[in-house]
């Protein structure tokens, strides 16, 4: 076990919320140490596709931005939290771009869509692509900085001491004043042991959390596990992948086996799920050829201009594999997620543990039971950026 030295924050996990946290815990002047389970880029948040929203439309604000979240969660959110990210949504796009995030224009503003449950377009997007825009400009903004990475180096244990918390991450001990909890949620761990799919990154599997819970974290919403509505069904090597909610913002409904409307495409991300769940036990599903149950998704709805702009990912996903959305309707099936609840946190980040603090998908509240889409790689950088200048400030 090698000593990895003393540090005023200790980031755990290198996605989007970590490092997020790291840039702004460094730019406050702090001594700032990444842990990464594997490399800095192994992350859920490269996978995010669809986009990041924020109010910038004409006729939109950041209160109707909270009212959609605040319905989309069932009223089950905290609203105090909810506002901090809605009010805040503009200023993280600035400083995105600051880093080098190049969102999707059009007509001299952003390229804006509307997504499930959302009542107005606000939903920006780096082509289908965004969280890897946004992981890559945070990581090498990460990397330029006088930061320390260790990377495979999965937080094993974490107890207090004198001045602050005791790590040991991979084979390292790692001593810091505060610490910051950005390791994500345990749905890749939860869909192998229910034997469902995941669109997840094999290292979403949850252990920090039950570190932090050993601690005495409060948590909240931890059985709230989403399935995002649109999981791949076919062909095989498809099956688990998020299929971009965009779709549907660009013209795809979802069809029964008679060709049937059955739902609101555009309903959120909960509902829109039951819909083809309860669809496919009634009897109106259709059936992948190696057996699994699915609904049509039909992609040809899709203007070709519309598709080429902001699903150009998917598009070469789903035509390498000899089908071509575009030219015809392609099977999907909900597939497990996104972890809500999390541990409990205030405005800051911060935990119910002094001087431990967390962001992104770990931390439980801003979305309540249910997240619309858009609004995680959002946490990510509003929370993130908070955790990060309080806990420098708490460590000085």
């Amino acid at each position: 076990m090698s000593d990895g030295g003393g540090f005023d924050v200790l980031v755990v996990g290198s996605g989007a919320s970590g490092l997020a946290a790291a840039v702004s815990a460094e730019r406050a002047g702090a001594r700032v140490a990444v842990a990464a389970k594997g490399s800095l880029q192994s992350c859920n948040s490269a996978k995010a596709q669809g986009g990041i929203q924020a109010a910038f439309g004409p006729g939109d604000s950041p209160d109707q931005h909270a009212d959609d979240v605040w319905r989309s969660s069932h009223e089950t959110a905290n609203r105090e939290l909810v506002e901090v990210l809605t009010g805040e949504a503009p200023g993280a796009i600035h400083w995105l771009e600051e880093l080098g995030v190049a969102f999707t224009k059009e007509n001299g503003g952003y390229r804006l869509a509307r997504c499930g449950g959302a009542s107005q377009k606000r939903l920006l997007q780096v082509g289908d692509r965004t969280g890897h825009a946004i992981t890559k400009a945070l990581r090498e903004a990460w990397e330029a900085s006088s930061g320390t990475s260790f990377e495979h180096a999965p937080l094993r244990s974490l107890e207090p001491f004198e001045s602050g918390w005791r790590a040991e991450c991979g084979d390292h001990t790692i001593e810091a004043a505060t610490v910051v909890l950005a390791a994500g949620g345990r749905c890749y761990r939860v869909a192998e042991e229910r034997g469902e799919l995941s669109t997840n990154h094999p290292g979403a599997t949850g252990e920090v959390t039950e570190i932090a819970l050993a601690l005495g974290a409060e948590v909240r919403d931890l059985d709230a596990l989403q399935y995002h509505p649109n999981g791949g069904a076919w062909p095989a090597n498809m099956q688990g992948y998020s299929i971009p909610e965009t779709t549907r913002a660009y013209g795809a409904v979802l069809l029964n086996a008679e060709g049937e409307e059955f739902t609101d495409s555009l309903g959120p991300r909960d509902v829109v799920a039951q819909a083809i769940v309860d669809e496919v036990a009634a009897g109106r599903g259709v059936e992948t050829p190696d057996g699994r149950p699915a609904v049509y998704l039909d992609t040809t709805r899709i203007p070709e201009a519309d598709a080429a702009v902001s699903l150009p990912y998917m598009l070469r996903r789903y035509r390498a594999a000899g089908v071509d959305p575009l030219g015809e309707r392609i099977l999907t099936y909900p597939v497990l997620h996104y972890q809500n609840g999390g541990l409990v946190i205030d405005t800051d980040g911060g935990t119910t543990l002094e001087g431990v603090y967390a962001c992104g998908e770990i931390a439980g509240g801003t979305h309540g039971r249910n997240r619309m889409m858009g609004n995680s790689l959002l946490e990510c950088v509003v929370f993130g950026r908070r955790a990060g200048k309080a806990a420098a400030g708490a460590a000085a």
